[in-house]
């Protein structure tokens, strides 16, 4: 019986999302061509006319109190909507149920739902995603009119939208950042040689990233490009071609020997095996920003063991099973030895500072100029799962001050004391974020003040924070 009076919790859940030009059905009786995409594609269509439409009026509305800064969002009891003008006059509007609590009635009444309105932290990089794989809107326009950009939009969307789990998003996903990979010299320099070394090799190569275990090491990309390229990387392709990376003879991929050097490289895009004769050789394509606007690249994902190398080529060139296989025994064998380098170095460093001890504090670090952010908080963090070391009311706490943080442009900190005698910490600091949780019950503002300090200067000794 008590079970049954439990209360009931619902996560945030997608709505809808769609897609919108207003200026391509400007007369009564057009209003759906203005809708490039819809999702959930089964809605009847004067339901979609009314919600654009309705979209189409609160932005107009919002104008008249700012010309050039329309509605970014619009929140209700129920619902919350996300209003994004990526390029003049096309719109992607978001609209995502808040969570709520169905509380049980006694004398059979129905259940009490309550709605937490400031529960959801969204961040606005489908667009980017999109202009990565496809291009700008207007691009598609110009080579195929609204048909083609319909097509590109729906191709995309629809396998996105079921990448997108609102109920994990925090944070991180707020930064959109990227996790650096810490290196001793020798080691980087080894890294920045091989890159050299293949790019001279291989000339077609216009741009490399190089990772380790989904963390960036190196790229020759433009900060916004590598961004989003890092998220498809890590949140997508990685985890599809995840499995057990053992090191040296044990490892289960193919153990080729190369002179000397022990072979484990793969495609991770393109062919899956360069032996079969019916292999195809089709690589994604991307779009990365140049002074004069997109420039068109095959993306080439090369991994052994846990390091993995990109190398963009440019689209107009036709790869061929020749250049794989070049690339292969070139790439292969050095990657492998790489890899190798990085993981005994990483556990050289992990003897030399002993074994790890419960810290009293946990931290998330963003960094807007290089996009760099750390977290202790988050034990495992990928598109569909989010498992943090902290209770879900303290990363509630953290939105909370990054929402104030977002208001207003000056340098500022904010420190808070929970209920459950945690105390958060929140630096704003010359485009760098900090934020703490300290679990010291007794604590003072001053004794919290002098415990954040500390740990700037043990964590971020070569980083300014005012004080």
């Amino acid at each position: 019986m008590a079970s049954g009076m439990q209360e009931k919790q619902y996560t945030p859940s997608l709505l809808n999302f769609f897609i919108y030009n207003p200026t391509f059905g400007p007369r009564e009786g057009e209003e759906e061509k203005k809708i490039l995409f819809y999702h959930p594609s089964d809605v009847e269509k004067n339901e979609k006319i009314r919600n654009v439409g309705l979209c189409e009026a609160i932005v107009q509305f919002t104008r008249t109190f700012c010309p050039t800064k329309p509605a970014k969002s619009l929140h209700t009891q129920k619902n919350r909507q996300f209003f994004f003008e990526p390029e003049d006059n096309f719109w992607i509007v978001m609209v995502v149920r808040n969570p709520m609590i169905e509380k049980p009635n006694k004398d059979g009444k129905p259940p009490t739902v309550e709605y937490q309105e400031e529960e959801i932290l969204v961040s606005t990089e489908r667009y980017s995603s999109t202009s990565l794989f496809n291009g700008t809107f207007g691009r598609a326009m110009e080579a195929g009119g609204v048909e083609l950009l319909i097509q590109k939009l729906e191709k995309f969307f629809y396998r996105y939208l079921q990448t997108l789990h609102l109920q994990s998003c925090d944070l991180l996903d707020v930064f959109g950042g990227i996790s650096f990979f810490p290196l001793d010299k020798m080691t980087y320099l080894k890294i920045q040689s091989f890159v050299n070394r293949v790019e001279e090799s291989l000339s077609l190569i216009k741009y490399t990233a190089f990772l380790y275990n989904d963390q960036l090491i190196w790229s020759g990309l433009e900060q916004d490009d590598m961004r989003i390229l890092y998220k498809y990387l890590t949140t997508s392709l990685f985890p599809r071609h995840s499995e057990p990376e053992l090191a040296g003879r044990d490892s289960p991929l193919r153990p080729e020997v190369a002179g000397n050097l022990l072979h484990y490289g793969r495609f991770l895009t393109g062919p899956t095996n360069l032996k079969d004769p019916e292999a195809k050789f089709r690589f994604p394509k991307i779009f990365v920003s140049t002074e004069d606007g997109y420039e068109e690249l095959h993306l080439i994902v090369y991994k052994a063991m846990s390091a993995a190398a990109c190398f963009m080529i440019s689209a107009s060139v036709e790869l061929t099973r020749d250049f794989c296989e070049q690339l292969d025994g070139l790439v292969g064998p050095q990657l492998t030895l790489l890899a190798s380098d990085i993981c005994e170095q990483f556990t050289v460093n992990r003897r030399i500072s002993g074994p790890e001890k419960e810290p009293q504090f946990k931290f998330i670090y963003f960094n807007h100029m290089n996009l760099a952010e750390k977290s202790t908080i988050h034990m495992r963090k990928t598109a569909s799962v989010c498992l943090t070391s902290v209770h879900p009311d303290l990363m509630k706490i953290l939105g909370d001050i990054n929402c104030d943080f977002a208001r207003v442009d000056e340098d500022e900190e904010i420190i808070v004391k929970a209920m459950t005698d945690y105390w958060v910490v929140g630096k704003k600091s010359d485009q760098r974020e900090l934020y703490v949780i300290l679990n010291q019950k007794n604590a003072n503002l001053i004794e919290v003040n002098e415990e954040v300090k500390r740990l700037c200067a043990t964590q971020f000794n070569n980083i300014f924070f005012l004080d």
